[in-house]
């Protein structure tokens, strides 16, 4: 059976995870932008020097060849991470009035009208009224020119605060100017080699980060590390702070050794300043997890997730998303080495905790449904020859939470205006663009499981013909769930989701080629041909979008 035996690989190589930015929940992303006062204004959810969670929402479900994390933050190697760039006080260096030879204060109209437009552009752009923040930025600066001379620090102040809101607003042609018109004015101003400087760079190498323009991240990220070993020590957390993100484009550019120093010398700066168990480094501990999964090194990996559903414990306890995706994360690498019991137990205390905290629509709850259905399929196998009746059991108990994932994730993909109940510290289940992919993805992926346990259960039946009806209707299913709802424009554009679909189409061929080779049947072989245009026409897309091929 070529499919069975294609779809079997294709399940058990899914069980590594790679980061993936995805949101869980509607609630608004927190961006810091540098403004003066800047450590006045941080956001309550602070990690610590260079890390922001902007919301607690992670979670994990399978996509593709490997089983991704959802959620904000939930690695620094995702966009989402770098969308939120940790500012490191550049303009709280320079916010107070300069005192210039005789002693006096640089105080004028302008200066005055500085300070009030750069506060109002803040307040503003906290609260997401960007339009409104950008020309009080934009006003900030004319009078930051006319208030202090052209070459001021505070004018670099200013071009910061407008290059990162223009980051934020992805007009990245506006903000790249700015940023570098910054660096040269702290050069000129301070010195090449002023901690300034270093912090505008690692400012300049987040805005690489995001677009992926590693090389150019690479290298201002080098020379920010430089300045900041000389100035503030190797013992600093700015100076972790710089290795750790420079540590995250190694990884992106497949420096797996090279990363893995950074980010563990990073971790290590921060234990040693007793900050061991702070958010910001269990988010670096998360990250050299990955490291060691990408490495094929997973009881190592183990060992770091074990210790960070341990913080999590201790300092959130169950009553938190953000343990509940420790614990998931640790599931799965227990997945992929074969622990399957403790895997499932996890996985099942993940399901009650959500259960406690969100509605029962909510999507994660049917990413916990997939999960544990997988690990049931998995456990079937291991079973089969010591107890076929157990093995038979542990299928239908799958084939079970199959059908609820399904149903909760065709629900979030169907507009509707029933209440969610009182479980609404975590969200709606579904309002977001990323939510609805999301969800879609969930469908076809638990949609194409069901069509492999179909299979699975026909050739325990050591059936002559290994063609089932079953498994094509689930994958038919999952063809006709994306023409359903493909005609929306943000599910159609998503490069997860096609490769969902893709995975499908090819599965549903390979299942139709068996069936036409085991029989006369002629007519599928239209149907076959019609599979292969459309799987070449998705590859095409793919590849124009960068994204991956099944």
């Amino acid at each position: 059976m070529m499919f069975l035996r294609k779809a079997s690989a294709n399940l058990l190589g899914r069980f590594r995870f790679s980061p993936q930015s995805l949101p869980a929940t509607p609630i608004q992303r927190s961006s810091q932008i540098l403004l003066s006062n800047a450590g006045k204004y941080r956001f309550s959810s602070q990690l610590g020097s260079g890390g922001y969670f902007s919301d607690s929402f992670q979670w994990i479900f399978l996509f593709g060849q490997a089983a991704f994390i959802l959620g904000v933050n939930v690695t620094p190697t995702l966009a989402e991470e770098v969308s939120t760039p940790a500012t490191t006080g550049i303009d709280a260096e320079i916010s107070d009035l300069r005192k210039i030879e005789d002693g006096s204060v640089i105080s004028n109209i302008h200066t005055s009208k500085w300070r009030v437009f750069t506060d109002s552009g803040r307040d503003l752009f906290l609260q997401g009224k960007l339009e409104e923040a950008e020309k009080l930025f934009l006003s900030a600066l004319q009078e930051a020119k006319e208030g202090f001379g052209d070459r001021d620090p505070h004018v670099a102040s200013a071009y910061n605060n407008l290059a990162e809101l223009y980051r934020v607003k992805k007009a990245f042609n506006k903000a790249e100017p700015m940023y570098l018109e910054a660096i040269i004015i702290l050069e000129e101003s301070f010195g090449q080699d002023d901690v300034r400087v270093g912090a505008a760079l690692h400012n300049l190498g987040q805005f690489y980060l995001m677009q992926r323009k590693l090389e150019q991240a690479r290298g201002v990220y080098e020379r920010a590390l430089k300045i900041k070993r000389r100035v503030l020590g190797e013992a600093h957390p700015d100076y972790a702070d710089t290795m750790y993100h420079l540590g995250t484009v190694l990884y992106l550019q497949g420096k797996y050794k090279d990363s893995e120093a950074l980010v563990r010398d990073s971790i290590r700066i921060l234990e040693d300043g007793g900050q061991g168990e702070s958010m910001i480094c269990t988010k670096r501990l998360r990250q050299l997890a990955e490291i060691y999964i990408k490495s094929d090194r997973n009881e190592e990996a183990e060992n770091v997730l074990r210790k960070i559903l341990h913080i999590m414990e201790l300092a959130k306890g169950w009553n938190s998303l953000e343990t509940v995706v420790a614990a998931e994360r640790l599931a799965l690498t227990l997945q992929s080495l074969g622990n399957l019991k403790e895997a499932q137990e996890l996985l099942e205390r993940c399901l009650d905790a959500r259960r406690a905290l969100l509605p029962e629509d909510h999507i994660q709850i049917a990413v916990n449904f997939l999960h544990i259905a997988r690990v049931k399929m998995l456990d079937s196998n291991k079973l089969q020859k010591s107890n076929v009746y157990q093995a038979r059991a542990e299928l239908d108990m799958a084939k079970d939470l199959l059908s609820k994932s399904i149903s909760v994730a065709r629900g979030n993909l169907v507009p509707s205006m029933k209440g969610k109940g009182n479980k609404q510290s975590y969200g709606a289940s579904m309002t977001t663009v990323r939510s609805r992919q999301s969800a879609m993805m969930i469908l076809l992926q638990s949609l194409n499981t069901l069509s492999l346990l179909e299979m699975t259960k026909l050739e325990r039946e050591e059936s002559k013909d290994p063609y089932s009806s079953e498994a094509e209707s689930a994958l038919h299913q999952c063809i006709s769930a994306y023409k359903e709802f493909v005609t929306e424009k943000s599910l159609c554009d998503a490069p997860g989701v096609k490769a969902e679909y893709l995975l499908c189409l090819k599965h549903l061929v390979d299942l139709l080629s068996d069936k036409k080779t085991s029989s006369t049947d002629r007519s599928s072989k239209p149907a076959l041909q019609e599979l292969k245009d459309e799987i070449k026409r998705i590859e095409v897309e793919l590849s124009k979008k960068g994204g991956r091929r099944s």
